[in-house]
């Protein structure tokens, strides 16, 4: 871990507690327009629908798209699958940028400013530059950088946007490390070249589901970003 200069992080999920916010804003907004939802089913729908309509795009079946322009086409179709009706346009739009205020999970800032004490920190996101920076002011995220996939018009798990955090960085592949709650993101990583750090998170899809425990084929493997900075050095 000597040579590690830098670390990317995915963010929705590994960084921000997407599934919470969501629900949390959702009530509010069903106690304004007079809504009746399950609303933690609709979060994990919405979220279901994100792997699927970046595919598309990845196999050329739709032109690029941000992650803002994907999430919005997946809420226009959740909104009648739900029968949500009553809201104008502001009112969609509003909800639809609630990714832009996704709330961090409780490690996560205290843990980044340690880990930022000794390392270049930057997000690796599908998200665009423009939710993630909103987010970051909204949730106090100390980066150094935000690094997106919409820069070359990718998303992960392409191999092309992990060449890209480290060359854009400035730093040799196996300088960088990435840091996720998803092994399929950070197998990725690894066959590109980057070191990996695995940081499961077990309430991301709510207490019934379990984490994937990641097999140990990772570089590091910590309990929250705080546990991190500790096996890093930081």
């Amino acid at each position: 871990m000597l040579s590690v200069r830098a670390l990317t992080f995915d963010v929705f999920g590994t960084v921000v507690d997407w599934r919470s916010s969501i629900i949390r804003e959702g009530e509010l907004l069903a106690a304004a327009k007079g809504l009746k939802i399950d609303w933690p089913a609709f979060a994990d729908a919405w979220r279901a629908g994100y792997r699927p309509a970046m595919d598309r795009v990845a196999r050329g079946e739709l032109a690029w798209q941000t992650i803002d322009q994907l999430h919005r086409s997946i809420l226009d179709g959740l909104l009648q699958r739900f029968n949500i009706t009553g809201l104008d346009e502001r009112d969609i739009e509003k909800f639809n940028r609630v990714w832009h205020r996704l709330m961090p999970w409780s490690d996560a800032v205290p843990g980044l400013n340690r880990l930022r004490s000794r390392y270049v920190l930057a997000t690796l996101s599908n998200g665009n530059i423009g939710l993630l920076v909103n987010m970051a002011k909204n949730a106090g995220l100390p980066w150094d950088c935000v690094l997106s996939g919409e820069l070359i018009h990718k998303y992960k798990p392409d191999p092309e946007v992990y060449r890209m955090a480290a060359r854009l960085l400035g730093f040799e592949l196996a300088e960088v490390m990435m840091v996720a709650a998803h092994p399929p993101d950070l197998d990725a990583a690894q066959r590109t070249g980057l070191k990996t750090a695995y940081v499961p998170r077990p309430l991301e899809h709510g207490a019934e589901r379990r984490a994937d425990p990641g097999g140990g084929r990772f570089d590091v493997v910590a309990t929250d970003f705080l546990d991190l900075a500790a096996k890093l050095g930081a």
